[in-house]
């Protein structure tokens, strides 16, 4: 039992270090997380831009079949 106690107590200091950390280290978390909307963001306007690509380049075959 006592084995036990002391694993859950482990884990319970070890949670408690990590909030520690984020309590005095959040602007990291911040920083990864303002990294991460950009990256979303990035993604969705490349995606934006590939079809407007795709809408052009069938354009471009209708426009080469009427000639």
């Amino acid at each position: 039992m006592e084995f036990v106690w002391s694993g859950v107590t482990f884990i319970g200091q070890t949670i408690e270090a990590v909030l520690g950390y984020v309590e005095h280290h959040h602007w990291v978390f911040a920083f990864l997380a303002g990294g991460y909307v950009f990256y979303l963001h990035d993604r969705s306007v490349h995606a934006r831009f590939d079809a407007i690509d795709k809408r052009i380049d069938e354009i471009r075959k209708r426009l080469a079949i009427e000639y």
